[in-house]
């Protein structure tokens, strides 16, 4: 049994995918980011950097239960420990766990940088903070990081290993966001392919139903906990 601390963003939504895609058995602890229960002693407990996701594997190794945070680090927990989605020789493996740490390092934070600066920061409730350059220059480099998917996606079917793997897991839900980030999916036809192939998957279906990341604005509690200084106090 494994019990997922989520919440409906898109690093939550790549273990709603995987853990619907392998087929074992989990139960969903919904965190409130908004009301800062990602802060709470039991969850930092889990996840030391107060962020979702978190699982806890109660037959992990050994037998004995596993607490694990980092949407990367659980993806390839979980590949290992099923055997799926992660191929076993030794160019696709790498081959994967470069699309993977791809999506970490870059794609990930830049994006969500696009999300900040284009969508949230206009909805502070202190009054709108526009930053025109900030918005530029994560909305370009979205755009940059979209063509070299698109580019990788025009000689494969899929992001790695010509597979379906982890890193199209990884990849797939920061997509799903792509006005969010000022982008026109039109503009990369491979990743727009892409993205209809995987999205009819029946594992992706059932989370898309159900886990549509919408933010309607926030208030000066929820502000604070998510982009203030209660997001910064040391515990």
């Amino acid at each position: 049994m494994i019990d997922l601390y989520t919440c409906a963003t898109p690093n939550g939504q790549k273990l709603h995918i995987m853990l619907e895609e392998i087929g074992l058995d989990y139960t969903e602890h919904w965190i409130d980011i908004g009301k800062g229960e990602q802060f709470t002693p039991e969850f930092l407990a889990i996840s030391p950097n107060n962020k979702i996701p978190a699982i806890v594997d109660q037959d992990g190794p050994g037998g004995e239960p596993m607490a694990l945070f980092e949407s990367g680090a659980i993806l390839f927990y979980l590949a290992q420990k099923t055997g799926r989605f992660l191929p076993a020789d030794p160019r696709k493996h790498w081959d994967v766990m470069q699309w993977l740490f791809w999506q970490i390092g870059g794609f990930g934070p830049m994006l969500g940088q696009a999300h900040h600066f284009n969508a949230y920061a206009p909805m502070n409730p202190s009054g709108a903070v526009v930053l025109p350059y900030a918005q530029a220059r994560y909305t370009n480099e979205a755009g940059r990081l979209y063509g070299v998917l698109d580019r990788q996606l025009a000689r494969h079917e899929y992001v790695a290993a010509d597979e379906y793997t982890i890193a199209d897991m990884a990849i797939f839900p920061w997509c799903r966001l792509y006005k969010r980030q000022e982008q026109d999916i039109d503009d990369f036809p491979n990743v727009k392919r892409w993205f209809a192939t995987v999205g009819r998957r029946p594992a992706v279906e059932r989370d898309m139903g159900k886990l549509e990341d919408i933010v309607d604005g926030w208030d000066p509690e929820s502000w604070d906990v998510s982009f203030g200084d209660q997001q910064y106090q040391q515990r």
